[in-house]
């Protein structure tokens, strides 16, 4: 008697820790779940204007979390307008922080400066599945550390679910696999109450439109072994631009490859831009390791120093695309690249349409984050 009691006690003791522990995971899973939902605090410059939110260009978007928000920094002297997007994919850290960098820092005395930093604010909200990637990385700032979310390429499939066979772009047609309709640089120029993917690009093609942006930026990052990555990519009516920007940065030391942007390759931010709005549009590639399939040890490490010793291998073997060594391709260098390029084509541009010419100041050069770091520049 007494032990069958003690056995129907222990069976039950082992049960209710088995409950208790099944509990604590729902509760922690639970938590990160709802944390990745968390935007971090940005902190913008004393030159914004005001901040407005994506779903004014398309109320479908309201209530979900393909809303974003829109900063605007106005100069006091009327002139173009410009609009840099980061964030159209969350898994390429240095876009989306250059923006960041950009917005906390700088200042506007002629024209307007419109500034997306999360365009797919879906996307920071997961990461890529078996890819290993980190959720959150640290960047130390003026006042202390600063998190940062690390996202996914594409929207996340908790708001867009499921995805089809065969992805078919509108309005082209053009079929792509099927998990591409949740990727916001395939979606333009979107449709207003399609997939939320695509109301995204349908908001941000509008505001292009209603706002009259005369140049718009679209910040990347791709693999060291990719073609195109280090690269300027621009559509036939921002080739001039686009072109001589790139000859005057390679006199100051800085190398971008000019690659014109598809004919028949649909649903990119360059080609529907040039196709469906009046604009100037250039997309941005920087080299990052951690997006390869060639990289070793995936981890916040490097994410930020972009050291990898198979990319060393891959090196020697002449895989590459670009420079590497073992000082690696830090994310400073890549937020540097990204900064000299957007500044150099607003002056290009500012200098070839003076009528439209657009003067910002107090965002640091690329040899001053070279120099200092990001730190010095995070408030």
């Amino acid at each position: 008697m007494i032990k069958n009691m003690i056995k129907f006690m222990t069976k039950n003791i082992f049960a209710i820790l088995s409950l208790l522990f099944t509990v604590v995971i729902l509760i922690i899973s639970a938590n990160e779940f709802l944390d990745q939902h968390n935007a971090q605090p940005l902190y913008p410059s004393k030159a914004l204007t005001k901040i407005e939110k994506l779903s004014k260009y398309n109320p479908y978007l309201m209530g979900t979390n393909g809303d974003t928000d829109i900063y605007i920094f106005e100069g006091k002297e009327p002139g173009g307008k410009t609009l840099i997007l980061g964030g159209t994919h969350p898994n390429e850290p240095a876009a989306y922080i250059t923006t960041y960098l950009m917005l906390e820092n700088i200042s506007v005395s002629k024209g307007t400066v419109i500034i997306i930093p999360r365009a797919n604010n879906s996307a920071f909200t997961h990461t890529d599945p078996q890819e290993g990637n980190p959720k959150y990385f640290h960047i130390k700032g003026k006042n202390g550390l600063r998190k940062f979310r690390y996202g996914s390429r594409v929207t996340n499939p908790v708001d867009q679910w499921p995805d089809p066979d065969i992805y078919l772009h509108y309005p082209s047609g053009q079929k792509l696999a099927g998990s591409e309709t949740r990727n916001l640089n395939r979606s333009y120029p979107g449709i207003k109450d399609g997939t939320l993917t695509e109301r995204i690009a349908f908001a941000i093609v509008e505001l292009i439109k209603e706002a009259k942006i005369n140049l718009a930026f679209d910040l990347h990052e791709a693999a060291p072994e990719y073609p195109v990555v280090n690269a300027m990519v621009s559509s036939e009516r921002s080739q001039d631009i686009a072109s001589e920007a790139t000859m005057e940065l390679e006199f100051e030391g800085l190398n971008y490859s000019l690659e014109p942007s598809p004919y028949n390759f649909h649903g990119l931010s360059h080609r529907e831009w040039q196709d469906f709005t009046e604009t100037f549009p250039i997309l941005l590639e920087t080299a990052n390791p951690i997006q390869g399939r060639l990289r070793g040890r995936t981890d916040e490490a490097l994410l930020l120093t972009g050291k990898d010793k198979m990319y060393l291998k891959a090196v020697a073997l002449g895989e590459l695309h670009v420079p590497y060594d073992s000082t690696g391709i830090p994310i400073r260098l890549r937020v540097g690249r990204h900064i000299a390029a957007v500044t150099k084509i607003i002056e290009v541009f500012s200098n070839n349409y003076p009528n439209k010419a657009i003067y910002i100041s107090s965002i640091p050069t690329y040899d001053e984050v070279m120099s200092f770091g990001l730190e010095k520049y995070f408030n």
